[in-house]
């Protein structure tokens, strides 16, 4: 089974969009939303996605493992964006690379590097369409904004807790502890109790619970063909429907995707997909006799072995 495509830069609709002028479903503040039309998207033609994976878009934040200080280390998502004066520049110019300096953009911290693909322009990186340049920072248990994200990592072991589906079975999720050096070069999302308001319900707030999904690992078993009403009903009426989305690994490694605020479809919705499979722990840590009650990889390695129903229902409460 080939490896799936790298998430570094954002992915763009399998359909043609167009802009509407109402409250978007996707984000409260916003006054205006994308909307898919029946057209496919140009590209996404050429790349053959009739042909391709159709994998689950998760619900979470974006994550990379590479090397940092010469050792594999998971790192965070973080755009540099533009200041308010740089961003009512770039509104106006349309975004005209011309107007690009370094100090248009908020401070990163020194480790963060740009994302693959990121253009360059006199050895500066060039913002995209939107005026971000896609990026990651190094995870340490030092900094408490990625405190999730480092929970889900241990450096000493060299390991990260990951939910996959399970070798022998596509129908069974199994969270397994995988060393970081296996991860190296892929994107995934993390997900739990305090990412993007839980909506898989994982954990809680006395005990928070988050893994990593690698991107393109959960395959859509009957997907539906690239057509707009043929999708809008499958999304309606199928269970492996309720999900947030569709992304489509294309031979060429194109990456195209469909969110169901695309099609004007609510999101999250109750029982998604996800809870509706079982999984069973695979999760055998010698525990840091000084870790804490809440220290992810000691919850996990103390129900080793065990199925359960759906990651909803895994009982983490000490």
């Amino acid at each position: 089974m080939r490896r799936l495509g790298s998430v570094q830069q954002k992915i763009p609709c399998v359909f043609l969009t167009e802009v509407r002028n109402e409250p978007s479903r996707k984000r409260d503040c916003q006054q205006f939303q994308v909307v898919a039309t029946e057209n496919v998207n140009p590209a996404a033609l050429q790349s053959d996605v009739h042909c391709a994976v159709a994998t689950e878009k998760i619900d979470g934040t974006c994550c990379y493992v590479t090397t940092y200080r010469g050792e594999p280390c998971l790192w965070a998502r973080l755009d540099r964006k533009p200041t308010k004066q740089a961003d009512k520049r770039f509104k106006k110019y349309q975004y005209s690379q011309k107007t690009c300096k370094d100090k248009d953009f908020r401070e990163v911290p020194e480790s963060w590097i740009a994302a693959h693909r990121v253009q360059h322009e006199n050895g500066q990186p060039v913002p995209d369409e939107h005026g971000h340049i896609p990026g990651w920072v190094p995870v340490d248990h030092t900094n408490k904004q990625y405190c999730w994200h480092a929970s889900v990592v241990n450096y000493d072991a060299g390991v990260a807790l990951v939910l996959k589906t399970h070798g022998e079975d596509e129908g069974l999720l199994e969270i397994v502890s995988v060393p970081l050096a296996d991860l190296m070069e892929q994107t995934l999302e993390l997900i739990g109790t305090n990412i993007n308001g839980n909506p898989y319900g994982l954990g809680s707030k006395k005990h928070p619970v988050h893994v990593l999904v690698p991107h393109g690992v959960l395959r859509i078993r009957n997907p539906p063909p690239v057509e707009f009403q043929q999708l809008y009903s499958w999304f309606q009426e199928c269970q492996e429907g309720r999900v947030e989305g569709i992304v489509w690994h294309c031979d060429d490694g194109t990456l195209v995707k469909i969110h169901r605020h695309h099609l004007g479809l609510k999101w999250p919705v109750g029982d998604p997909f996800l809870n509706t499979r079982p999984v069973v722990i695979h999760v055998d840590e010698t525990p840091d006799p000084d870790a804490s009650e809440k220290d992810l990889f000691k919850s996990f390695s103390s129900i080793n072995g065990k199925l359960f129903s759906c990651i909803r229902d895994i009982p983490f409460e000490p």
